[in-house]
C-alpha cells in the first residue's frame, strides 16, 4: 500500500488530482500494451497511448512489440498483456475459437476498452515497377503482407485471392518490408494499417511510389465478400496523392483484459478520451479516438466494466447489460 499511496501524493502535486482521488485497490504498478511491428500504425500509436496513460496516471507502462490483432487477443485474454489493439475482424474470429494462434480457444476474457480509428487497406509499389492498379500485379508477384497472423495477413491474401492475383506471399514487420520493396527483393506490398503508415511515409522520402487505390468495382466485390466499410485515403495523407484513394476498412478498438480493475479501466479510457487534441499529436488516425464511435464496437466485443461506464457517462452511450462483462 505504501507505493500505491506515494503514487497518489506525487499526482496530486503534479495536478493530476482526479485520478489520484480514484480508488487505486488492485491497480498494478505497471503495464504492457500489446502493438504490432515497428515501422506501423499500432506501434506508434500503441506505444503513445501506453506512456500518455502511464504519465497520467504515475505509472511504468509501454507499448510491446507483438506480431498484431491476433496475437494481441491471445495476450490479453490470458493477462500476458493488461491492454492491447485488435481489429474488428480478427476479434470476432478470437472470440469464435478460430484465432489461428490458439485454434479452438475462446478469447473471451478481452474487453472493448475504446474505439481507435479505422485501418484502410492499401497497395504500395515503386513508381518504376510500372504497377499502377491491382490489374497491373503480375503474376506471381511477390506481395508482402505484413507481420504473419497481423489484420493485413489475414484478410489481404483473401481480398487478393477474390480479386484474381496470383501471388507469392511474404511476410515480416513494415519497416523491413518496406526495405525489401525498394531493394527489389517485393513486388507490392499490401498494408492494413491505419494512415499515414509510418513505412510508407518513410518510402514516399527515399523514393518515388505508387499508392493503388482499388476500382469502384473491386471495392464493391470486397465489400460483399469481407466484414469491411467503404473508405477513402485522403489526399493530404501522402505526399504522393493527388485526389483521395479509394479503399476499404476495418474498425480498431483497444481491449484489456477483463478482470483488470474497473476504476483503472475507467481512469485509463479518462485519459485516452477526454483530450483528442494529444491522442492526435502522437498519431493523426487518432482523429477518429472519439466518444461517439463507441458504437463501432457493434457487439463484437464484450465491454469492460470500467469502459463502459466511461462511455455511458460521457457519451450518452447505450451498451446493453449483456454485451458488458459481467453484466
Amino acid at each position: 500500500m505504501k507505493t500505491i499511496h506515494l503514487a497518489a501524493a506525487a499526482l496530486a502535486a503534479t495536478g493530476t488530482l482526479a485520478h489520484a482521488q480514484d480508488d487505486r485497490e488492485g491497480w498494478p504498478e505497471s503495464f504492457t500494451v500489446g502493438t504490432a511491428s515497428q515501422g506501423g500504425t499500432y506501434f506508434a500509436y500503441g506505444s503513445g497511448w501506453a506512456n500518455l496513460v502511464a504519465d497520467e496516471l504515475g505509472l511504468t507502462g509501454g507499448g510491446e512489440v507483438t506480431g498484431g490483432p491476433m496475437q494481441n487477443m491471445a495476450l490479453v485474454h490470458t493477462g500476458d498483456a493488461q491492454f492491447g489493439m485488435t481489429t474488428m475482424g480478427p476479434a470476432a474470429e478470437s472470440i469464435a475459437g478460430t484465432n489461428p494462434i490458439a485454434p479452438g480457444m475462446t478469447m473471451d476474457n478481452a474487453c472493448a476498452i475504446f474505439p481507435m480509428y479505422q485501418t484502410p487497406f492499401s497497395v504500395t509499389a515503386l513508381s518504376s515497377s510500372g504497377i499502377e492498379s491491382i490489374g497491373d500485379i503480375p503474376e506471381g508477384a511477390r506481395i508482402g503482407f505484413g507481420p504473419a497472423g497481423s489484420t493485413s495477413d489475414t484478410y489481404f491474401p483473401r481480398m487478393m485471392d477474390e480479386l484474381g492475383v496470383d501471388y507469392e506471399r511474404r511476410n515480416g514487420g513494415w519497416s523491413d518490408l518496406g526495405g525489401q520493396l525498394q531493394d527489389g527483393l517485393l513486388d507490392v506490398i499490401a498494408f492494413a494499417a491505419g494512415v499515414p503508415v509510418p513505412a510508407v511515409s518513410q518510402l514516399e522520402v527515399q523514393t518515388d511510389v505508387n499508392i493503388i487505390e482499388f476500382t469502384e468495382d473491386e471495392q464493391q466485390q470486397i465489400l460483399e465478400a469481407f466484414p469491411v466499410s467503404q473508405f477513402e485515403i485522403p489526399a493530404d495523407t501522402y505526399t504522393t496523392l493527388d485526389g483521395d484513394a479509394r479503399s476499404v476498412s476495418m474498425w480498431n478498438f483497444a481491449i484489456a483484459n477483463c478482470d483488470l480493475p474497473a476504476s483503472f479501466v475507467n481512469a485509463v479510457v479518462d485519459v485516452v478520451m477526454s483530450d483528442n487534441d494529444r491522442m492526435v499529436n502522437i498519431h493523426r488516425a487518432a482523429r477518429s479516438t472519439l466518444p461517439e464511435n463507441w458504437d463501432k464496437n457493434a457487439g463484437v466485443l464484450p465491454w469492460h466494466p470500467g469502459a463502459a461506464r466511461w462511455f455511458e457517462e460521457n457519451a450518452g452511450a447505450d451498451i446493453p447489460a449483456d454485451q458488458i462483462h459481467g453484466g
